[in-house]
């Protein structure tokens, strides 16, 4: 007895909407888009000016992902090979190694590069638009699905305002140094008495400065002195126009609404001295992307079921790697304020068991997937 299977590919006509248009919405885009979904993103009225002092840092796990599954970014990242990781509390002494001078272990790549890549392969897509907040739009009804990467739209004041807040009472302060070219790929995060000082290569001859001081706000050439204090390394030739934003963190206690998906820094929003914001926001792609295509191979619908299994997926690991940041800032900030060296100790101890260091890389490259 012969049994013929016969296998139908449904056409898939399924359009999604995302509201924001920063690198989480244009990456998420990206992603679907390359699902063959029809995605609209709706920007704000007036498009915020580019920040061209802004880096991000892309785990090694991450960039294979973006470059499989996004779009190939090996042109514009800087790969590093070493973590480094200091403490006044210990007179400079190194506390971490992660890495080693062969194996790329972490990558760091400009917001306006990243940006810019993705807008110019994104309009080249029939599956693509972008569209001004002006027009009136049906969300639930001109939708499978709405993503809502924006903090500031009517319906993130209308249905996720329920959140649990943290505030660092610190300020960060980004720049880039442009100096004498070095070989320049190990990264160095010093937790100094004014918080937490990350250096971070973006070239032989440019390195990007996060530092998130606390308290009270600094001036520009305060910055640049406390720079030039830690700075052991460069020749500096140049400190760039310093920027600075307020640090507060988050956690969404309900990710959707009805066929309504917060995503991105909406979703949860951590401190950045460990540099996985954006991190996360990628391993969160990578489920909605694994989700999305079951149901497109089976030729189910996009719709609120597939919100609900992102949450029971996501929510409870997400919070759980957001508080782990958030303990390590507050050992620091309490280290920092006592004076005391204890923690910095038994993480300079700790490091040096293979095994435990093996897996403090791992959660930094892969987080709670490993």
């Amino acid at each position: 007895m012969y049994h013929l299977i016969f296998v139908v590919k449904i056409k898939n006509n399924m359009r999604v909407c995302i509201l924001g248009n920063g690198l989480s919405s244009l990456t998420l885009a990206k992603s679907l888009v390359n699902q063959k979904i029809y995605v609209d993103v709706l920007y704000p009225k007036k498009k915020s000016l580019v920040n061209k002092t802004r880096t991000i840092g892309i785990s090694k796990s991450n960039v294979e992902f973006y470059n499989e599954k996004i779009i190939n970014i090996e042109k514009i990242i800087y790969k590093l090979n070493k973590i480094e990781i200091y403490s006044d509390n210990l007179e400079k002494q190194k506390l971490i190694n992660f890495g080693n001078n062969k194996d790329h272990l972490f990558s760091i790549v400009k917001n306006h590069k990243l940006q810019e890549i993705l807008e110019k392969n994104l309009f080249r897509s029939k599956y693509f638009r972008e569209i001004n907040y002006k027009k009136k739009i049906n969300y639930s009804k001109d939708y499978d699905l709405v993503f809502n990467t924006d903090q500031n739209s009517q319906i993130t004041k209308k249905y996720f305002n329920k959140k649990i807040e943290k505030k660092y009472n610190s300020v960060a302060y980004t720049t880039i140094l442009n100096h004498e070219r070095i070989s320049n790929n190990v990264a160095v995060q010093i937790f100094t008495k004014n918080g937490p000082l990350a250096f971070l290569p973006i070239s032989d001859y440019e390195t990007s400065i996060v530092y998130s001081i606390n308290n009270h706000l600094k001036s520009e050439k305060e910055v640049n002195n406390l720079i030039n204090t830690y700075n052991s390394k460069y020749t500096l030739k140049k400190i760039n126009k310093i920027n600075s934003f307020e640090l507060h963190g988050l956690s969404l206690r309900s990710y959707f609404h009805k066929n309504i998906l917060a995503f991105g820094d909406l979703l949860h929003r951590i401190h950045p001295l460990a540099g996985q914001g954006f991190n996360m926001t990628i391993r969160d792609i990578k489920i909605l992307n694994d989700i999305i295509q079951k149901k497109i191979d089976l030729g189910l619908p996009l719709d609120s079921t597939l919100n609900t299994e992102f949450e029971n997926n996501q929510k409870h690991k997400n919070y759980i790697f957001s508080t782990g940041i958030d303990l390590i800032h507050e050992f620091f900030n309490f280290e920092r304020k006592t004076k005391n060296n204890f923690l910095s100790k038994s993480i300079k101890y700790f490091n040096k068991t293979p095994s435990i260091s093996k897996i403090f890389t791992k959660i930094a490259d892969k987080g709670l997937l490993f």
